[in-house]
């Protein structure tokens, strides 16, 4: 912290009187070189503090590489453009500790900059000549020929005399040495659409001394994002706990000014991240979500608007406008994603109105590794909702929703359509000629097996079911909804017909077997949808190994079936011949016997089945674990 001593102190409070008699508005002519280290103006004596709010003044530059020796032009200009600027103070500083000034600047022929030499060094500083509104102020700044590496502008500016802001930082620039060419944009006279801008900046992190603690050490870029969380701005990230770290494998912040909606959204350091988004949704579940994306591309990092469908799961940027978003700010360091955008309070999409200042969200953040042709991939890294919807203007803390009644429902139905229903219809199939003769409570044990099996089938999807709509609290129709709800009905259609079924010699029983059948196999197929459960991709292809070595059980089972059936034939005919008379008594006695004994390759069956148990099993285990512990990817991760 700078320390002032008397002399200096009187200097600044004569300075101060002089030009608050001549103009009453601010410096005239711009800050005095004895503020080059606090940048801070001393204005009634320093009793006029820095805003706290967010600027809405930016640097900007064109480039994010030049090379020594080179010349690129800065802007300071206020967001929404028209907005005047009356003074600043801007200088050149290296991004890492100790945060010295580098470069000089030169002076544009406008008049409107003054140069300063601060730290012994000529023409390193600049701020204004005058006190005058100014819609924008371009300065020309010439690299160090001896310097490589990153520099910022760090500026602090005043839209009136009472009314100023410290911390406004530029982009990152990137100082190569000389012989690497790189070929400098010149910024434009006239400011550039917000929409169409696309700047490698970042907040501040270099601070006047006098308003930062003692012991708080700005030691890399990822801290950032992290400033002013829970105070001026909500911020969510994952894992659970990783603000306080500064640690997010992803993070996004909301900062709402007025009608201005800012958010900001970042990658992990060493995620490989090819994506960043950010959404905000009704139901903390990807799907009919407004999101935010930032994705590098050709060295600059681009913005993009979608809308999520979760039947196949898609971020769809064509079904949103996308004016409806503008990119302030952005940048793309050591393989680390980072941007700043601005949003229309209100968003039409498909019908459906996003309305920022009256309804509440859940926030969803996400990164991934892989890009599609038309949008992005699989959220790999990582993927997170909010524990609660929230009024995007209120600042609170937010940790991520742990959707425990979610994860029971994919569990419950899983254990349900994937374990017991498959081991129901093995049975009922395949086993009534088996443990023949051994019963529970006077029914047969294939039919005991059977329909304890199924009735574990319905409880387990009404389990389900109840879970699901405790956590919605409210219907949220989509494609797997609907086919959860079809599924339920079927469910409780088939234990009624089972109750009024026809008996073994009625004539209908052909017709109900048939029923029963059909609506038994269309829970089965409707009921294997896992498109909201939020699993890798590659969980597909377990859902095809199991359909496919279901198959081939019952192909299995039906060979051993017939084969059992031809022997059966075989037994009933082998009796031994006698004479005509005995014959009826001898047929009679055959096919007692032979429907006294299980049926042929009983054995072999029962091996089967027991395999067949430990491989279902197995699945049921590893969806279950899937679902329990999605994302997987981010679960891996944090272990």
């Amino acid at each position: 912290m700078m320390v002032f001593n008397g002399c200096q102190l009187l200097e600044k409070e004569i300075f101060f009187f002089i030009t608050l008699f001549a103009l009453g508005t601010g410096l005239p002519q711009g800050a005095p070189e004895s503020v080059c280290d606090t940048m801070l103006p001393f204005h009634a004596g320093g009793g006029i503090l820095p805003e706290k709010s967010v600027s809405p003044f930016v640097v900007e530059s064109a480039v994010s590489v030049i090379s020594q020796g080179q010349t690129l032009k800065v802007e300071l200009s206020g967001v929404p453009a028209g907005l005047n600027l009356s003074g600043f103070m801007v200088q050149a500083r290296n991004w890492n500790p100790p945060f010295a000034i580098v470069g000089q600047f030169s002076s544009i022929r406008d008049g409107l900059v003054k140069l300063l030499s601060c730290d012994d060094s000529i023409n390193n500083s600049a701020t204004h000549s005058n006190a005058g509104a100014k819609p924008q102020v371009i300065i020309e700044w010439r690299a160090p020929l001896d310097f490589v590496g990153q520099v910022v502008f760090n500026a602090t500016v005043a839209e009136t005399y009472n009314k100023f802001w410290t911390g406004v930082v530029s982009n990152p620039i990137q100082v190569v040495k000389r012989d690497l060419f790189v070929e400098t944009a010149q910024l434009p006279t006239k400011r550039l659409p917000t929409s169409t801008m696309k700047y490698f900046t970042t907040e501040a992190h270099y601070t006047p001394s006098e308003y930062i603690s003692s012991n708080i050490v700005i030691s890399s870029r990822m801290d950032v994002i992290y400033t002013d969380c829970g105070a001026r701005k909500i911020c969510f990230g994952l894992p659970d706990g990783c603000i306080i770290s500064k640690s997010c494998i992803s993070i996004t912040a909301v900062t709402v000014r007025g009608n201005i909606f800012e958010f900001e959204l970042q990658s992990g350091k060493g995620t490989k991240a090819v994506y960043v988004a950010m959404g905000l949704s009704d139901d903390a579940k990807m799907g009919e979500d407004l999101v935010i994306e930032c994705v590098p591309e050709n060295g600059r990092v681009s913005l993009y608007s979608s809308y999520t469908s979760n039947s196949p799961y898609a971020a769809i940027r064509s079904n949103v406008l996308q004016n409806s978003a503008r990119l302030i700010n952005a940048s793309f360091v050591d393989g680390v994603i980072y941007c700043k955008v601005q949003r229309e309070p209100l968003i039409t999409v498909q019908g459906r109105n996003f309305d920022l200042r009256n309804d509440i969200y859940h926030l969803l953040v996400a990164s991934g590794t892989t890009l599609k042709n038309t949008g992005i991939g699989f959220h790999d890294i990582g993927r997170s909702p909010s524990g609660n919807r929230i009024n995007l203007a209120v600042v609170q803390d937010l940790i991520g929703n742990k959707m425990v009644l979610v994860r029971l429902h994919g569990a419950f139905m899983i254990s349900a359509w994937t374990g017991t229903a498959s081991l129901g219809v093995i049975f009922a199939r395949y086993f009534k000629h088996t443990w023949v003769g051994n019963q529970s409570c006077g029914k047969d044990q294939w039919f005991t097996w059977h329909q304890s099996l199924m009735i574990t089938t319905w409880i387990l999807t009404v389990f389900g079911f109840v879970s699901i709509w405790v956590e919605l609290k409210q219907a949220v129709w989509h494609a797997h909804s609907i086919l959860g709800l079809v599924t339920l009905i079927l469910c409780f259609i088939q234990p009624i017909g089972a109750f009024f079924r026809p008996g073994p010699t009625d004539k209908s029983r052909p017709y109900f077997n048939w029923f029963h059948w059909l609506v038994g196999n269309l829970c089965h197929i409707l009921a294997i949808n896992l498109s909201k459960s939020e699993l890798p991709e590659w969980t597909d292809w377990i859902l095809v190994t199991f359909v496919v070595v279901h198959c081939l059980s019952h192909l299995i089972f039906s060979i051993a079936m017939a084969a059992s059936d031809r022997q059966l034939n075989q037994r009933v005919n082998a009796f031994q011949m006698g004479e005509m008379s005995h014959h009826q008594e001898a047929m009679r006695n055959g096919i007692i016997a032979a429907t006294e004994l299980d049926a042929p390759y009983a054995g072999l069956r029962k091996g089967l089945l027991g395999v067949y148990v430990i491989v279902v099993s197995f699945f049921v285990l590893v969806l279950i674990l899937l679902v329990l512990l999605a994302p997987i990817e981010q679960y891996w991760s944090s272990t």
